[in-house]
């Protein structure tokens, strides 16, 4: 059967400009991010990249798209997101958000406000791996300080989501980290090695600024009892992944842990430490079948050369490493403009980025540090993102008080860029070869 489109030429990228336009289209029309369901966008390009592929017989086409998606990478990816989905509904039915919430404002000083409420938001984050779940937990909190106190909203609430997007950044069990090192191919810790050392000084500049800012408020808390036990399921998690334990054998610690402290100081019953691992797993499915169908079609593009194409374009004027780190970093930004996740933008960018790390021989920490950095700085200035609109929801004040206040996430962006232009870290800058 003679093919429609051309191979290797800019007709194979279509299934990737379908999603693209019929999500952020639709979604611009409506005025909405969240009416157009992604899943729905993605189904059309799937189908789009399955016709398109003419010389093959439909049943070989479904064939290819199927061993696409089940690729060894994306099924691990698919269990760990499973596990990560458990624990963290698990660990919240025990109480552990609650009791970690409570820990880190009942030791916060009353002159460092400000900067308690940084902390507490990146010990929150990088402990239960979601911005979304911190902002949920802090920002009620934040908008009775503001009311007690007459500290402006918009800043104080942009705390609190810079804070959020430092656990989205590194923790162990965020779905960012997850995508962006298995995708790549690497270990947690070394991601999380090279990532730290990009942007934790951000967030220890960020931190004195805070303190001087604050040192003359005063704000005290409503101590509650901290129940000290219900936050060891986080602890052990973080310092097992710190470890280079395996993240699914961390996760099943995690996961046993929650059941057997919960059952024992009575938070819950055996059937209702059940019911939440099932929660949190079906919590996971749109994430899995994005992760599948994401799969599958940049299978199909790649089938046609789309990929080659894209690469072939992006880097035809690149002839350096560090040229190739910013062709990743500018890949990853534009996907997430577009879906308005940044686990789905490194899911879908994944393939490209590995495939230029590997022509230019970057180091696959480098990257999956890049994709996840760059897509938590696009993510936390996204107007139309899930965090700062659900910010937005519980503190009263729109988007657009709270961006000008996001120091975090335009730091990271920053020192990310500086990270690419001057080669930092220099041992993982070294050109690799794979």
């Amino acid at each position: 059967m003679n093919r429609i489109f051309k191979k290797n030429s800019v007709w194979s990228l279509l299934p990737l400009a379908v999603f693209f336009v019929t999500y952020m289209v639709t979604s611009i029309i409506v005025g909405d991010f969240y009416k157009m369901p992604i899943t729905v966008a993605f189904v059309l390009a799937v189908a789009v990249s399955i016709i398109m592929t003419t010389d093959l017989s439909l049943n070989k086409r479904v064939e290819l798209f199927s061993r696409s998606a089940s690729d060894k990478n994306i099924m691990l990816m698919i269990w760990i997101f499973i596990l990560a989905g458990a624990f963290a509904t698990s660990a919240k039915a025990m109480g552990a958000v609650d009791a970690t919430v409570e820990l880190t404002m009942c030791i916060l000083p009353s002159n460092m406000l400000l900067s308690g409420l940084f902390v507490a938001a990146c010990f929150i984050s990088f402990s239960v791996g979601t911005s979304v779940g911190t902002i949920v937990a802090l920002v009620p909190i934040a908008s009775g300080i503001c009311a007690a106190t007459g500290l402006d909203v918009g800043y104080v609430v942009g705390i609190i989501v810079g804070g959020a997007f430092f656990g989205d950044n590194l923790s162990f069990i965020s779905d960012t980290t997850i995508a962006a090192t298995q995708t790549q191919g690497c270990l947690m810790k070394d991601k999380f090695r090279v990532n730290s050392m990009i942007v934790a000084p951000c967030a220890v500049l960020l931190l004195a600024l805070y303190i001087f800012q604050g040192a003359d408020i005063t704000y005290v808390h409503q101590a509650e009892d901290v129940q000290w036990i219900k936050v060891l399921p986080y602890v052990s998690v973080i310092l097992l992944a710190l470890c280079g334990v395996n993240v699914m054998v961390v996760l099943i610690i995690g996961i046993i842990l929650c059941g057997v402290i919960g059952l024992a100081v009575s938070s819950f019953g055996i059937w209702d430490y059940l019911s939440s691992m099932g929660e949190g797993i079906d919590g996971m499915g749109q994430l899995i079948i994005v992760t599948l169908m994401a799969g599958g079609m940049l299978g199909m593009i790649r089938y046609n050369g789309g990929i080659d194409y894209l690469i072939d374009k992006l880097t035809r004027k690149v002839n350096t490493a560090r040229m190739g780190e910013l062709s990743i970093a500018a890949l990853v930004c534009l996907a997430n403009v577009c879906t308005a996740n940044n686990t789905i933008a490194i899911i879908t960018t994944g393939d490209i980025a590995r495939d230029i790390s590997s022509r230019f021989g970057i180091d696959p920490r480098k990257t999956a540090s890049i994709m996840d950095t760059f897509s938590c700085f696009v993510q936390g200035i996204l107007p139309y993102g899930a965090q700062l609109l659900m910010a937005s929801q519980l503190s009263g004040v729109t988007p657009l008080d709270i961006i000008p206040n996001l120091y975090y996430p335009f730091m990271i962006g920053l020192a990310g860029i500086l990270a690419i232009i001057f080669r930092y870290p220099a041992r993982y800058s070294r050109v690799v070869s794979r």
